[in-house]
C-alpha cells in the first residue's frame, strides 16, 4: 500500500512539474513577443526623432543664416585640408 502511495504521489509530482514546465514556457515566450514588439516601437520612435532633427536642420540650413554658415564651415574644412595637402 505505501508503494502505491509513493508511485502516485512521485507520478502527480512530475504532472505538475511537466505543467509548471509549460507554463513558463509560455509566459516566456510570451514576454519574448513583447518584447519584441518594444524592440519595434522603441526603433521607429528612434527613426521619428531622427527624422525631426533633419528636418529642423534642413529648415535652418535653408531659411535665415544658416545657409551662409554652412557654407563658412566648408569653406574652413576645405581650406583645412587644402593646406595640409
Amino acid at each position: 500500500m505505501h508503494d502505491h502511495i509513493t508511485l502516485l504521489f512521485t507520478r502527480l509530482h512530475a504532472a505538475y512539474l511537466s505543467h509548471l514546465d509549460r507554463v513558463e514556457r509560455a509566459d516566456a515566450q510570451s514576454r519574448l513577443r513583447s518584447d519584441r514588439g518594444q524592440a519595434t516601437t522603441e526603433y521607429a520612435l528612434v527613426l521619428l526623432a531622427a527624422a525631426l532633427v533633419a528636418l529642423l536642420a534642413v529648415g535652418w540650413a535653408t531659411a535665415g543664416g544658416g545657409a551662409g554658415k554652412i557654407g563658412q564651415l566648408f569653406d574652413r574644412v576645405i581650406d583645412s585640408v587644402i593646406d595640409r595637402v
